[in-house]
């Protein structure tokens, strides 16, 4: 088995959990190749990894079996980057905080890579969201898991975000911004703007508007099959758009066009971890002093 493994800084509690994790895979004979910034900061805390190879984030991991991200949500958003459209299949490992996409806690290490190596799991695919443009925008990366947004660069002033679904007008937000989720992102940006909560397995993508100027405006679901087109009005000539967490300020100039990408994103979710539970875990449902 060949795993690619990729995280951000952890703190210094977090060290010996991590530690069981590469003793497992040694001991299994797993094949491992570590990112590289990731391998340095491992080197510093002492951490035995037994491998000396590493590669470069985000040109892309290298051919694999499976993707380790070991950090938060945004580490696990990298992951997808260096998956690209090989589509490796990712399990997160959350050493972060609310860990919506990372779901395996530190203390079960163990239990749940003896689930990995007993097959006791599925492939869970997910949409992502792509943009373009008449420039490229993003390197090559202008695909998304989560979301993708249009916001304000100034604190003063509103924009106007037109927006065309398959070709017909259908509104102009007065906003701070305007969000476009995926199901998988619908826990994130857009559910703290009041969008719904999607389940990952729906075909839908939601609108949220950021602080809209008209309060009738709420949030809208479409196929996922629809076709987005956006022009940008505002009093700085220019605006920010966000894919995940990576962002970039463009001119009003440029017209942008959102939809489905042709690839998947495939994460792996292990036997008794689903959707609902994470969201009774993460968003404390049921949880009440009465009870």
């Amino acid at each position: 088995m060949k795993i690619a493994i990729h995280g951000r800084n952890f703190a210094k509690e977090i060290q010996p959990p991590v530690q069981v994790l590469f003793d497992i895979l040694h001991q299994k004979g797993v094949e491992m190749a570590i990112s590289e910034s990731f391998y340095a900061f491992l080197n510093e805390t002492g951490i035995q990894t037994y491998t000396r190879k590493s590669y470069a984030h985000p040109q892309g991991a290298p051919d694999a079996d499976f993707i380790f991200s070991i950090g938060g949500d945004g580490t696990l958003l990298e992951s997808v980057m260096q998956a690209r459209a090989r589509q490796i299949p990712i399990l997160g490992f959350n050493t972060g905080r609310l860990g919506f996409l990372a779901t395996v806690s530190p203390t079960a290490i163990a239990e749940s890579l003896q689930r990995l190596f007993d097959e006791q799991f599925q492939i869970e695919k997910r949409v992502l969201v792509s943009v373009s443009s008449s420039e490229d925008l993003f390197n090559g990366y202008n695909y998304a898991l989560n979301d993708f947004t249009i916001t304000k660069t100034d604190t003063s002033s509103m924009i106007t975000v037109h927006t065309y679904l398959d070709d017909e007008f259908m509104n102009s937000y007065w906003a701070d911004g305007l969000i476009v989720s995926t199901p998988t992102g619908s826990t994130g940006y857009s559910l703290s703007c009041g969008g719904p909560v999607i389940l990952p397995n729906n075909r839908v993508f939601v609108i949220t508007p950021i602080s809209p100027h008209n309060l009738n405006v709420r949030p809208m679901v479409i196929p996922d099959t629809s076709v987005l087109r956006f022009s940008v009005e505002s009093r700085s000539n220019n605006f920010l758009i966000s894919l995940d967490s990576r962002f970039r300020i463009v001119d009003g100039s440029i017209q942008l066009t959102v939809q489905k990408e042709q690839f998947k994103a495939k994460l792996v979710k292990l036997e008794g971890d689903t959707f609902l539970k994470t969201l009774r875990t993460k968003l404390h449902w049921g949880l009440d002093a009465r009870n």
